[in-house]
C-alpha cells in the first residue's frame, strides 16, 4: 500500500527486495531512536544514516526527504497496531465478552498488547506529537498528514468491523464518530498517564477512560 505523499508503485512493479527491505526496516528503526531523542525538527538525515550504518545513498534509495520517512514510519507504526489488536482479540476470543458486555479485564488486555512497551509507548508519543506540530505549521505537510490519517481511520474502521463481528457486537452509534470518539480518549489517556509520572499507561491512563466508554458504545449486534 501506498504511504501518503508517495507515489503509488506501478502493478508491473516488483516487490522490495530481502536485502531493499532489511535497509528500510533499519533506517526506519534508526530514525525512530533518533526522532524520539532529538526531535524530528533537530534530527538530521546524516544523524540517521549514521545511526542505521549507512551512507546517504542508502537513505535515498529509499526515502525521498526526512518527511517522507516519517511519513512511512507512522504507517507502519499504525499497521502494527491494527495488528496487535486483531491479534490479541482472536486469542481472547468469545472471553472478550460476558453478560455485562465488554469484559473491563479483557478491555484492559487488549489496550496493554496495543500499547506495547512502556519506553517505546513513550518515545513514539513523542514523536507523533511534533509530527502533529509540524502538519498545523506546514500546509503541505499537513496535507500529506490529513491524507495519511484518513487512510489509517478507514482502515482502523475495517478493524474494529472486523473484530465486533467475530464477537457478535456492533457500535451503537455511526461507526466513524464511534473510531473518533475511542481514539481521541484513547490518545489523551495514554498521554495523561505519561503527565502524570510513574504510572503504567495501560493502567492510569487509556484503559481506565475505555472502558466504561466502551460499555456505552458497543452492544450486542
Amino acid at each position: 500500500m501506498a504511504i501518503a505523499g508517495v507515489p503509488a508503485p506501478s502493478p508491473d512493479e516488483p516487490p522490495l527486495s530481502a536485502r531493499r527491505e532489511r535497509t528500510r526496516e533499519r533506517l526506519l528503526d534508526a530514525a525512530f531512536d533518533v526522532f524520539s531523542r532529538l526531535g524530528v525538527h533537530a534530527a538530521s538525515i546524516e544523524t540517521i544514516c549514521d545511526a542505521a550504518g549507512f551512507t546517504r545513498g542508502a537513505f535515498y534509495s529509499n526515502f525521498a526527504s526526512k518527511e517522507e520517512l516519517l511519513l512511512a514510519l507512522v504507517d507502519r507504526h499504525m499497521r502494527a497496531h491494527l495488528a496487535s489488536l486483531e491479534a490479541t482479540v482472536d486469542e481472547l476470543g468469545d472471553s472478550v465478552v460476558d453478560d455485562h458486555g465488554v469484559r473491563p479485564d479483557a478491555l484492559r488486555t487488549v489496550v496493554a498488547a496495543v500499547l506495547g512497551d512502556r519506553d517505546d509507548q513513550r518515545r513514539w508519543h513523542l514523536v507523533q506529537t511534533e509530527f502533529e506540530l509540524m502538519a498545523l505549521r506546514d500546509p503541505q505537510i499537513g496535507a500529506q498528514y490529513n491524507e495519511q490519517q484518513e487512510r489509517i481511520r478507514q482502515e482502523l474502521l475495517d478493524a474494529l468491523g472486523r473484530v465486533l463481528a467475530r464477537l457478535g457486537l456492533r457500535f451503537v452509534i455511526p461507526e466513524p464518530e464511534a473510531v473518533d470518539i475511542l481514539v481521541g480518549t484513547y490518545v489523551f489517556g495514554v498521554q495523561q498517564g505519561f503527565l502524570a509520572g510513574g504510572q503504567e499507561a495501560d493502567d492510569g491512563g487509556a484503559a481506565a477512560l475505555l472502558g466504561p466508554l466502551t460499555q456505552l458504545l458497543v452492544t450486542e449486534a
